[in-house]
Order: C-alpha cells, then structure tokens, then sequence
C-alpha cells in the first residue's frame, strides 16, 4: 500500500492548480485593483460521524452529505494529479445519501440511507469489491446488491454485515482478512466462513474481528502479534473466539493490535511496541489486558500504535505513539497509559488512523475537530501543519 501515489498516478490526469494556490499576488504592483468584496468565510459542516484514513479523512454530515478532505480516496471525480490534495472538505458526487462512512488506507467506503454499500479510490486489490481492479474517482456500487447494516474499511480490504447477520469481506487476502478460509483476494464480496451471526465486523490492517449480538467476539487474519486475541501468534484463514471470557459491547481493530469495551472498561491486545494497548508496558499481549487507570469508557478505536477513547463523561483520551501529536494532549511524547486530550470539548466519538499518527473526533455539538499529523491536508483545517491538539474542520 506504499505505492499507492505511483500506482495511482499514470491513472489521473492533471488539473485543478488553482486548489494549490496557484494565483496571482496581491502584493504586486502589476497586480489589477478590485473593488473589496464582503466576507465568504465558509460555514462550518455539522458532523454527525467522521473516519480518519491514512492521508485523509472523511466524514457524513447531519443532511447526510458526504464530505473528504487530505490527499487520495475523495470520491469528489476529481481527475488532479495524484500530488494534488484538499486541505478542506469537499462534497463525495453522486447525490447519494450517506448515513456512514469509512475511510481505509487509500479508499473509502460508505453505506447509503437506503443501506446500499458504495466505494471509491485504490483499487488494486479489489478494495471496492466492484468486480474490477479499476481506480474509481467517484462512488461505485459494491457488487450484489445487498443491504448492509454495518461496513468498515481496512487497509486494503473491507468488510459489512448485512440484516439478518451474515458478515462479507472483500479485497485482499493475503493474510486470511477475508475470512473465507482462503488467501485468494476476491474482487466482489465473499462471506465469512463458520457460519457465525455477527452484529458487526471490523476490518484492520491485515485481520479483521466481529463480534455476536451477545459480545462474544471472533477475529481472524494475521496474528503476527497477537491482534486475534486467540492466545497464539498463528495466522487464522477463519474466524476463531479470543480468549478471556470477555464479551465486548464494542470493538475497534487496528493496524497490529485491537480493543474493545466491556461494562465500560477498555481492553487491548497485539502489538504494544509503543504502548498502544495502554497497560504501563511495551509487552506484546497474546489475549486481552486491561487498559490502565480505571476510566470508564463509552467506546475505543485502534490505530496505528495508539489508541484513543472516549469515557462516558464525553473525555478523550489517548495512548501510545505520538510521533505528530495524534493524541492531541500537547506533545510528540509516547504515553502508556491514557492522557487526556487537550481540548475542553466533549466528544461523541473519536476514530484513530489505523494507518498514520492523525485523529479526528464529532463533539456533542455535532462539530468535528482533528489532531495529528497533517502532512496531507488530512485534519481539514485548511492548513498542512502538524497539531498537537484538536482544530476545527473548517468548511468547504
């Protein structure tokens, strides 16, 4: 997924220099005068739920528009050279109705108001499980046809849930993320094997989880360090329950390691190389631990060799690497255990990039607000500049 920009590239045409600030400076005495114009300042979007990818962010407003913002995945048609970035949002064409977004490595999946599943961006490995390996710069309907309830994004493959709790997967399958006791990459949807009834399902770096109505939670792909919970670092081509006893009212997967909460305590396990799963260690954890500090906690999401969370008195907290400042408490020092962010603002939801150091988060007030690295305009804030607590998204 590294060559995403020189695979991309010979596919797009160039254009929209003015979006770089290609134009002529006021300051020049050759420059003609104009009469001042009254403010256009633009209106900040409401949010009602945002996804943070690797390079860029999308999000679904309370009209349920559509709107991406950083470098790659838009879906706004553009045809820009594949350098070319928004720092601000711009609208997904297509006039579809979103109620969800999510935005993976280097596409961008969504589910309708009428349920229906439609992707767009990268598509090398049949990431937009259209049937085709065909980059699509807008949104295009994921084959058959079915009504999901629930859909995620992951890095280089996806996964939904339809109605009646049957969990399909598309994309790449190297490592068994699919779930279909295979590694052959399907370019249309597949469904999992084991004939589990899942409530939702997760798709991380290379693994993927899901969990059942009652909680009880399966997971399956790459286990190189432990992300499946299953107690063994033994890769898994179908889904398998971790261990724990545990029933999770609500999981998130990232790149190498996992989360989830239980009556209100947050639990991880994986990779912890930068203290992502948030004990006090850098110990690799095999099944799940307890997140430190005794916070009580309304939902987690997993990224990159962090986390974040929000507690039930709408805080958020974060953990980990914090290279760009993706914890948003003020530094680039890593932290074992959570570590408020420095906002004042009280969150409904926060996303972590499970593939950057870049976070973003919807108030209560229905505002989002990012942090992190911005080196791709991913924080919407009009700016490429890294921040080390959250700014607003501005409008478009």
């Amino acid at each position: 997924m590294k060559n995403i920009g020189r695979i991309l590239a010979p596919m797009l045409a160039a254009g929209l220099l003015g979006a770089l600030g290609c134009r002529e400076d006021p300051e020049s005495p050759t420059a003609p005068e104009s009469t001042p114009t009254p403010s256009t300042a633009a209106v900040p979007l409401s949010f009602r739920q945002v996804s943070m990818g690797y390079h860029h962010a999308c999000g679904v407003t309370t009209a349920d528009r559509a709107y991406c913002w950083g470098d790659g995945a838009l879906g706004n048609g553009s045809t820009a050279p594949v350098d070319d970035y928004s720092t601000k949002p711009v609208a997904v064409v297509g006039g579809l109705s979103f109620r969800v977004v999510s935005a993976g490595h280097g596409h961008t999946c969504g589910l309708t108001t009428d349920d229906l599943a439609y992707c767009w961006g990268f598509n090398g490995y049949g990431n937009l499980g259209d049937g085709t390996r065909i980059t699509r710069l807008q949104p295009v309907p994921v084959a058959g046809g079915r009504h999901f309830r629930q859909l995620r994004a992951g890095d280089a493959h996806t996964c939904a849930v339809t109605w009646s709790d049957v969990a399909f997967c598309w994309g790449d399958n190297t490592y068994g993320q699919l779930g279909d006791g295979t590694t052959h990459g399907p370019l249309k949807p597949v469904r999992v094997a084991g004939g589990l009834l899942l409530r939702r399902v997760l798709a991380g770096g290379s693994h993927t989880c899901g969990s059942t109505s009652g909680g009880r939670t399966y997971c399956w792909g790459d286990n190189s360090y432990g992300q499946l919970g299953d107690g063994t670092i033994t890769q898994r081509l179908t889904p398998v329950p971790i261990h724990g006893g545990l029933f999770f009212q609500q999981l998130s997967t990232g790149y190498h390691h996992s989360c989830g909460v239980t009556d209100h305590r947050a639990y991880c396990w994986g990779r912890n190389r930068y203290g992502a799963l948030g004990d006090r260690t850098f110990t690799r954890r095999l099944t799940p631990v307890a997140v430190a500090g005794g916070l009580r906690f309304s939902g987690v999401s997993a990224g990159n060799e962090y986390s974040c969370g929000v507690t039930t008195g709408k805080l958020a907290y974060c953990w980990g690497l914090n290279n760009s400042g993706g914890l948003g408490n003020g530094t680039t020092t890593q932290h074992l255990t959570p570590v408020a962010v420095s906002s004042g603002l009280l969150f409904a939801s926060v996303n972590t990039s499970g593939f950057g150091n870049s976070t973003c988060g919807v108030t209560t007030g229905e505002r989002a607000y990012c942090w992190g690295s911005n080196s791709r305009g991913q924080l919407g804030d009009g700016s490429l500049t890294d921040r080390l607590t959250p700014v607003a998204v501005v409008g478009p």
